[in-house]
């Protein structure tokens, strides 16, 4: 029966760290660096976008201006 209650006491220290670990980090806030880096990556979704856009009206204005109309 040691046996058993040796396995029985790790198997209670591992599901008592698991949830102090669990515990601990669904509480974490957010860092700062978080922040600034969402920050920058919305900056160059931006950005991208409209450079993007740029390029198709200057794309649209150059066919627009070749064909006549």
């Amino acid at each position: 029966m040691s046996a058993w209650m040796v396995l029985g006491i790790v198997a209670l220290l591992l599901v008592g760290a698991a949830a102090y670990v669990g515990w601990r980090d669904r509480d974490r806030l957010p860092s700062r660096d978080d922040d600034l880096a969402a920050r920058d990556a919305r900056a160059a979704q931006q950005r991208h976008e409209i450079q993007r856009h740029q390029s198709q009206a200057d794309t649209w204005q150059a066919g627009r201006n070749e064909g006549g109309f």
